[in-house]
Formats: structure tokens, sequence, C-alpha cells
């Protein structure tokens, strides 16, 4: 017996086990703090209404004989994949039902596409990245070149002239950094895939967020990325499914690839739709999302659930707005916070990041996510998110803002208002 010993090489700790580590530890030696947690990206409102509606009544079918339900197809019941066609054609976006895939979330499914590819490929990554892209490849002991992001531009890096890769990975509205690519700029990453028969995968998983009309929220947006590129969508931001778990990727059909036949007896053409082959991995190593989920799932996408999601999307806008404003208040530098949950802010001071984690921690009680966490050009970064209790989000920033010696204090009152007006 031997070991895959590819898997030696990722790291022991994932990155938020060992954030909860230090805060475990902290908490326990100091059991009279209050610590307030802005790192993790896990929602805190609970599912709304119109999700609550339909997973009872979906409970109620399976004590049903006459509506009990057992094995349901892989890629999803098509309640629910063609309430997603419909999502995507609300935005001017044409796919076929089987073009959609229902999963248990985008994080599955991004690291369980690569079975689709050879160990051979080479595998582009910008850094820094949500370690997943990371973590995934390294198991399966793939090549991986990294792209550089950072301030200079603007976190969304373009292909440079040296660049060759055959794997892709984008991510937009970006986690860790905020940052959203332009049409003009994702153009530039399908051009390059096409030309290079390369694979985009693309992490969509925050397109709820964007507010400004002139960014993509998807790149079939853009043109030829139907035949480049690969979608990951999640309702774990987008309407809480954070712990009921399901997502929903996008393989078109014209995606092909080339294969050497002499290899592959059985393939009557040297071209294979990709979409093909992910039908064949999910029925061999998926059993689908539970009836139950996806009946809440399709409940976010009638009227009523657009309009309760949406509430609690503002909610959490409100919350990057507090964080924003205090940044600029206070004269940090930061990155995201307007179309993204997350805030990537400069370290002040010179301080690394887990210094800098340390320092705030011990100091105002507030937990976020160093940046060196995810990668590189994460060192010296850090990140928060919007996705905490309001009133405790406005508390953890009149905490920042006394620690760097502003008097102004906000208000949770006052911000409750704003949250509600920005709601209507």
């Amino acid at each position: 017996m031997r070991l895959n010993e590819n898997f030696l090489n990722v790291k022991e700790s994932y990155l938020f086990s060992e954030i909860a580590k230090k805060v475990n530890d902290y908490s326990a030696q100091n059991p009279d703090k209050k610590i307030i947690r802005l790192g993790i990206g896990d929602v805190t409102l609970p599912l709304v209404p119109a999700v609550i509606e339909a997973l009872h009544k979906a409970v109620d079918e399976m004590g049903a004989q006459e509506t009990f339900r057992g094995y349901g197809p892989e890629q999803g019941y098509d309640f629910l994949r063609e309430k997603i066609v419909d999502y995507y054609k609300k935005n001017t976006i044409r796919l076929e039902l089987d073009e959609v895939f229902v999963s248990d979330g985008a994080k599955s499914d991004v690291g369980n596409i690569t079975d689709l590819f050879d160990k051979d490929n080479v595998v582009l990554i910008p850094d820094p990245v949500y370690p997943v892209y990371v973590d995934t490849n390294i198991m399966n002991g793939r090549k991986i070149e990294f792209l550089n992001a950072n301030a200079d531009n603007g976190f969304c890096p373009l292909p440079e002239g040296n660049t060759k890769a055959d794997i892709i990975y984008l991510c937009s509205p970006n986690n860790p950094t905020g940052a959203c690519y332009t049409k003009e700029q994702l153009k530039t990453w399908v051009d390059y895939a096409l030309e290079n028969d390369a694979v985009i995968l693309y992490d969509a998983a925050y397109e709820i967020f964007v507010q400004d009309e002139n960014l993509p929220r998807s790149i079939y947006e853009i043109d030829g990325a139907k035949r480049c590129a690969i979608e990951f969508c999640s309702l774990s931001k987008t309407a809480g499914f954070t712990g009921t778990r399901c997502g929903y990727t996008i393989v078109p059909k014209d995606l092909k690839v080339k294969v050497n036949k002499l290899k592959l007896l059985k393939i009557d053409s040297d071209v294979v739709e990709i979409n093909k082959l992910w039908v064949r991995r999910q029925t061999t190593k998926f059993n689908g999302v539970p009836y139950i989920v996806q009946r809440g799932a399709e409940a976010v996408f009638t009227e009523e659930g657009q309009k309760q999601i949406m509430e609690n999307i503002n909610y959490y806008r409100a919350n990057a707005k507090v964080i924003a404003d205090t940044m600029d208040e206070i004269g940090i530098k930061y990155f995201g916070g307007v179309n993204s949950p997350y805030i990537w802010l400069k370290c002040p001071n010179g301080m690394k990041s887990w210094e800098f984690f340390d320092y705030l921690l011990e100091n105002i009680n507030v937990v976020g996510t160093p940046g060196a966490g995810f990668g590189e050009n994460g060192e010296g970064y850090f990140r928060l998110t919007a996705f905490g209790d309001k009133d405790n989000t406005v508390e953890a920033m009149n905490r920042l803002k006394k620690l760097f010696g502003f008097e102004h204090q906000t208000e949770p009152e006052q911000e409750a208002e704003e949250t509600k007006e920005d709601s209507e």
C-alpha cells in the first residue's frame, strides 16, 4: 500500500482551523472578554421565511407515501435547475437545463472538477487566493504557477507575456480581496484561454453583492466564455445556506477539449465535451443534494424569496459600509467593501498579517483573517467580513477607532435605521 504522498505537501492545518485554535485558546484564558468575530465568512442571519416554508413543506412530503422521494437525479431536480436557468436569463444569459449541475456547495465542485483534468496540466492561480484552489491541486500533484495580484493591479491581475497555463482560477468578486474584474478585463482572460486551449474555473460565489451595473456578475456575459469557462455559484452567502449546503455549477456544452484518442479506445472523436465528462463523474461519485434542501433552494429564486434575501444582502452591505467608512476615517488603505462583503485592508504601521491579528485580538478582542494565510502577496494585509451581527460590527469598529485614537463613535441605532432605508 502506498499513500498519495502529495497530501504530505499540504499544510497540516487549514487556515481557518488555525485561527479558531488561536481564538479558542485566548477565550479560555480570558473568559470575561467579549470576542467579536469578523474573520471567517459565515453568515449570521437566519434562512428567509420563503425558504423555511419550502423546507417544512418538503419535510411533510417526505413523511407521506404518495409524495416520498428516494434517490434523486445526481445533476439536480429539474424544478431547481429550471429556476437557475431563469435566473441567468434575467441577466441575458441563455443556458440549457442540462448545463446546470446542483451541488452541495461551490467549494466541493471547485475541488472536484479537477478530477476531469490530467495531473500534468499547469494550473495558474492568483496570489492571494482562497486556499481551496491551491490545496486541491497540491493533493493531485499538479504544477502550480502563481499570478501576481497586488495593489498596483487592484488585485485583478491579467495575463502577462510569459503566462502559460492550462487551467486558470478566477474569482470575482474576489475572496479574499473584494476586488472585481471589469468586463474588459475578463474579455482579456477569455481571449487568452481560447488562444491557449486553457480552461477558466470561474468562482462567482459572491455575484449577488455586485451593485455596479457595469461590472459582470457572470463570466458568460463575455463573448466566447462558454467555449472556455466553467462557473461555480453558491447559495451560502446569497441565501444563508452555509449550514444547509447547496450550490450549482455551470458546464456549457460548447466547452470542448481535444484528446489523444490513441489512449481512449472507445472514443470516436478527438474532441470531447467537458459537460459529458462531468455528468459521468457526478453520476459515479455523487448522490445528489437532498430533495428537501433543493426545495428550499427553489424558493430562493421565487419573487418572494428574491425580495427577502435581498433584505439580508442589504444588511450585510450596510455592515461593509460601516467597516469601509471606519477605514476611511482612521486612514487605512483597503480594497473591496462596495461590490463585495470583504474588506481587504493594509495592515497599519508596517505590521505583518499575523502580528496584526494578535494585536487586534489582544487589544480590542476583534478577530479577522491574516492575509498571509491566502498566499505570499497577502502578507501585510488583513481581511474583515461583513457577515457579522450589525451591532457587533459597529462595536468592533468603535473599538478599532478608539485603538487608533479616534473619538467619534458610530451608534448602532443610527446604523440600524440606515440599513432599513437601504433595504427599501
